[in-house]
């Protein structure tokens, strides 16, 4: 497999029968367990505690631990003294060993996969009305919102930007100290389009400002935009958005989204944890998915089961009780380890030359730029 592809198989999924022998009796995790998630309020705060809470119908107590930023989330996981972490698209960097964990502390980390959710938000750039948007090439000497340190959201637009044959230097980048001052920015016309969740509650004071909101739309049936999005953002999907400021069933947004929350746990964590933990997910999706907004996505049938970072075995086997599991989610999955433990080999080589503190992100970066291109895969962070 020549890159890392991102497909969505709710269609074929939905038509499944859920045919496993997953049962709440099956079920067996240790008294307590602790996981991380973004910030206390957050959508994958929520989501986290409404599962959490089902835990103790099994004996198990979950506390959830706020972090605010991936590292945060991820640090108490690879040390082992939390079992998942509810995880946005930063785990998909963390994989790659870009950015934050472009690192000499950090470097590509062994990822693993156990559920996310898909739901009825999209995740795209919205944009001031007035401006007369139509289609993301408008965008073209338009103002950019971005956050300083935040390569997640520069990531995204930049990707929804690719979608229409554009890239940074087609627009005016503004940038702004903070999410929601980059929303206030486009109030207050010091910008023109930002990235968000459509469920997010700062667009919705742009869609109520004077200024008006419309979102970028990016139709599936335009391949070569994708083929642009994928080449920079593997982690998105297509996706019809019904759900935020401006969107409705009747009124849906042709766009893009990925998934959010993804819990992860790493390599190492015992297959008998995940599995548990994975089960309990799929078994009580009844009791939680009404529980939290966006706690609907987590419905087996709706995984995206050839994403961007592997699965853990653990959860596979709770997968394959479930009767989604496919010989294809199995081929890909192989292809993703191989990325991983390919990325793993060079982040090693790379530190056995023992690099300067002052060249060692560009010399990493160039490292891995090289290997992934030697190996036939897409490169994604140039």
């Amino acid at each position: 497999m020549s890159r890392v592809a991102l497909t969505a198989t709710a269609a074929v999924l939905a038509v499944l029968p859920f045919c496993g022998s997953a049962s709440a009796q099956d079920i067996k995790l240790p008294k307590q367990l602790s996981w991380t998630a973004y910030d206390t309020g957050s959508s994958g705060f929520n989501i986290a505690v409404a599962i959490g809470q089902q835990a103790k119908k099994h004996g198990t107590d979950v506390r959830v631990l706020a972090a605010s930023n991936d590292t945060a989330r991820l640090a108490p996981l690879r040390s082992g003294r939390t079992a998942a972490s509810a995880m946005g698209t930063g785990v998909f960097y963390a994989q790659e060993g870009v950015y934050e964990f472009g690192t000499r502390e950090w470097g590509p980390q062994p990822i693993r996969l156990m559920m996310s959710s898909i739901s009825c938000n999209g995740a795209t750039l919205g944009i001031a009305k007035d401006t007369g948007f139509k289609e993301v090439k408008d965008l073209k000497g338009k103002r950019v919102a971005v956050v300083v340190g935040s390569p997640a959201l520069t990531q995204n637009a930049m990707a929804i930007l690719a979608f229409g044959g554009l890239t940074a230097k087609d627009v005016k980048i503004v940038e702004f100290s903070g999410y929601g001052a980059m929303w206030k920015g486009i109030v207050n016309n010091e910008a023109d389009a930002g990235f968000a969740s459509t469920i997010s509650a700062q667009p919705k004071e742009v869609e109520t400002s004077p200024r008006g909101l419309v979102w970028a739309p990016t139709p599936a049936a335009d391949k070569a935009g994708w083929d642009r999005i994928m080449k920079m953002a593997p982690y998105y999907q297509p996706h019809q958005a019904t759900c935020g400021a401006g969107l409705s069933k009747d009124k849906p947004l042709d766009g893009a989204t990925f998934a959010y929350p993804i819990f992860s746990a790493y390599a190492s964590t015992p297959e008998d944890q995940v599995y548990a933990m994975t089960k309990l997910m799929i078994v009580e999706y009844p009791n939680y998915k009404d529980a939290a907004p966006g706690a609907d996505g987590f419905d087996v049938k709706k995984q995206s089961l050839e994403w961007a970072i592997p699965y853990h075995p653990g959860a596979v086997k709770a997968l394959k009780e479930a009767g989604v599991w496919t010989d294809k989610a199995e081929k890909h999955n192989q292809a993703l380890l191989k990325r991983q433990e390919l990325l793993a080999t060079t982040w090693k080589a790379y530190n056995d030359t023992k690099p300067a503190d002052d060249k060692f992100l560009p010399g990493w970066m160039a490292a891995r730029n090289a290997a992934l291109k030697k190996a036939n895969l897409d490169v994604v962070f140039e």
